[in-house]
C-alpha cells in the first residue's frame, strides 16, 4: 500500500482570485434583465445556479452576450419581460427559482416553472402566500406549498404584504427585487424575526446601484415607492465569494 506522508509547511505565499459571489451573480442578472439600459457584467460566477438564470433570462426574451470567459452584457427589458408565455425548467437553482417566481408573477404573462425532483421539495409556499397577498395568480401544479408552478396574468392591486422571516431570506428578497414592476407603492412587512439580515443587505444595495432606494423601519418592513423603475448602472463587477475564501 501507498503512503502519502504530508509534511508541515511553515509558509504559504501566492495570490488566488476568488469565484463571483453566486448571491450577487444572479440578484445581478435579473436586476440587469428588468432595467432599462445595458449592463456589463464582470466576474460572474460560472455554476448551475446561474446557468439556469441565464437560460430562463434568454427563454424570456433578454438579449444576452458572453463577452469574456466570465463576462456578460445584458439589454434591458425596461420592465416586465416582453414574452407573455413560456416554460422554465431551473433545475435546483433557488436563487433563480424565487426571485423569478416573483418577478413572473407580476409580469402579466402565463408561465410554469419546474425543476428537478429535489427542488419540488423545496418550500416555497410562503413566498406564493405573500404574491397572491398582492393580488398574483400562481397554482400548484403538485403538492400544495412546493414547486411546480404555474403563473397566470393577474392584476396587482395590494400595496401591502407580509413574509415570514425565519423561513427564508431569499422570500423576502424575492418581493423586494419584484415590487418595482407592480407600479405600485408596496409595504412588505416582515412577521418574526428574520434571519441571514446580510443577505438582504446585498439585495438592498443591488437595486439602489439599479435606481431604487427602498424605504426601510429597522428590519420589520420594507417599502419600495411607486414608479420605481430599474436603470442600469452600465457596469458592475460580480464581488468575490467571501465564504468560499474561508477555505484558504
Amino acid at each position: 500500500m501507498e503512503t502519502l506522508v504530508l509534511s508541515p509547511a511553515s509558509s504559504a505565499a501566492g495570490t488566488i482570485k476568488l469565484p463571483g459571489s453566486k448571491s450577487i451573480s444572479n440578484r445581478t442578472l435579473l436586476l440587469a434583465a428588468l432595467a432599462e439600459g445595458t449592463t456589463h457584467i464582470r466576474d460572474l460566477l460560472a455554476s448551475d445556479d446561474t446557468a439556469r438564470m441565464l437560460d430562463a433570462l434568454k427563454i424570456l426574451g433578454v438579449p444576452l452576450d458572453q463577452t469574456a470567459q466570465n463576462n456578460w452584457k445584458v439589454t434591458g427589458q425596461g420592465g416586465a419581460f416582453r414574452v407573455k408565455e413560456a416554460d422554465l425548467f431551473l433545475g435546483n437553482a433557488g436563487t433563480a427559482f424565487r426571485p423569478l417566481t416573483a418577478a413572473l408573477a407580476f409580469s402579466g404573462g402565463h408561465y410554469t416553472l419546474s425543476g428537478i425532483p429535489r427542488m419540488h421539495e423545496r418550500p416555497i409556499g410562503d413566498l406564493v402566500e405573500a404574491l397572491r397577498q398582492a393580488g398574483a395568480d400562481i397554482r400548484y401544479l403538485s403538492n400544495d406549498g412546493y414547486p411546480p408552478l404555474e403563473i397566470s396574468p393577474a392584476a396587482i392591486t395590494g400595496d401591502k404584504v407580509s413574509v415570514k422571516g425565519s423561513v427564508s431570506s431569499q422570500f423576502l428578497t424575492a418581493l423586494l427585487m419584484a415590487a418595482p414592476l407592480s407600479g405600485r407603492e408596496l409595504r412588505i412587512e416582515v412577521v418574526g424575526e428574520l434571519i441571514s439580515k446580510p443577505y438582504i443587505e446585498i439585495t438592498l444595495n443591488l437595486m439602489a446601484r439599479f435606481g431604487v432606494t427602498v424605504r426601510r423601519e429597522g428590519w420589520q418592513a420594507f417599502i419600495i415607492p411607486a414608479n420605481s423603475h430599474y436603470t442600469s448602472p452600465g457596469e458592475l463587477w460580480v464581488e468575490g465569494d467571501a465564504s468560499s475564501a474561508s477555505y484558504f
